[in-house]
């Protein structure tokens, strides 16, 4: 390697690295949420993470969005964010409306990513005064994983205390070459803080979950944004969801999994700006 790659690869770690002392905190419902703020324009963007994520899930489309006001993070229960007594998908929403109000956002555009987009669509179909737009991506409105599902089968595996380098980030971690390995390190350390219980606490809401009738309540104009090659949610998931928000727009990131936003974030951040900036 040479010493402009090693240099390269030594400021991505480095960035990784401090990505947790860049969080701040605010008390809402006497539950302590921590975020990552990057200043810019308005309407602000809040970017909502995966199941087992935090706020790092968007440190690689970050710089792609830049000059935007962005607000990303850590849902109850994740990373630094206080876990609460219940993690069905209305109290991650609920954390979400309280940020809104505590910063004094106008109207921003709620981006959810997995669990984060099943987040979005319930906060939108509660509150569309409260929002400008809403992006879907790699989302659901009913995940319905089976007992023998590998995410289920996987979490029900795990045992205290999680090693960052349990096999099973192979698979739940698993995207396209050339995602940075500071990166995916990253992700598997801050999961790997979260004890089992809780894992399998937020799994087992999660397959409960059915926003079909919530979805058809949202007016909010709405991007889709879907990995050609999802293992989790795939075509048939991605139509439902076309089907139940009346604003939609579907578009695809071709040869990504279910997670564009690590493996092309220039490709999801301009369709987030296409789709907003009018």
């Amino acid at each position: 390697m040479t010493s402009v790659a090693l240099e390269a690869a030594s400021d991505v770690w480095a960035e990784q690295d401090a990505w947790a002392g860049r969080k701040q905190f605010i008390n809402s419902g006497g539950l302590d949420t921590a975020y990552v703020e990057i200043s810019g324009v308005e309407p602000a963007l809040i970017l909502m993470h995966g199941f087992t994520d935090t706020s790092r899930s968007f440190s690689l489309l970050a710089p792609h969005l830049a000059g935007r006001r962005l607000i990303m993070p850590d849902l109850r229960g994740h990373g630094a964010s206080r876990a609460g007594k219940g993690f069905r998908i209305a109290d991650f929403a609920d954390d979400i409306v309280g940020l809104i109000r505590h910063l004094h956002l106008d109207r921003p555009v709620v981006v959810g990513h997995s669990l984060g987009a099943m987040v979005a669509i319930a906060l939108a179909a509660r509150h569309n005064d409260l929002i400008a737009g809403m992006v879907v991506m790699a989302g659901t409105l009913k995940p319905d994983f089976a007992s023998d599902h590998p995410l289920v089968a996987g979490v029900q595996a795990l045992r205290d205390p999680i090693s960052p380098a349990d096999p099973f980030y192979d698979w739940w971690h698993d995207c396209r070459p050339g995602v940075p390995q500071p990166f995916l390190a990253g992700l598997a350390k801050d999961a790997s803080a979260m004890p089992v219980a809780r894992w399998r606490a937020i799994l087992e809401e999660i397959r409960r979950t059915d926003l079909t009738s919530a979805a058809q309540g949202v007016r909010a104009p709405t991007l889709i944004i879907a990995g050609a090659c999802d293992p989790l949610f795939d075509e048939a998931h991605q139509q439902a969801l076309s089907r139940c928000l009346a604003q939609a727009r579907l578009v695809r990131a071709e040869a990504c999994g279910h997670n564009p936003h690590w493996e092309d974030p220039a490709f999801v951040a301009r369709a987030i700006i296409e789709a907003f900036e009018a």
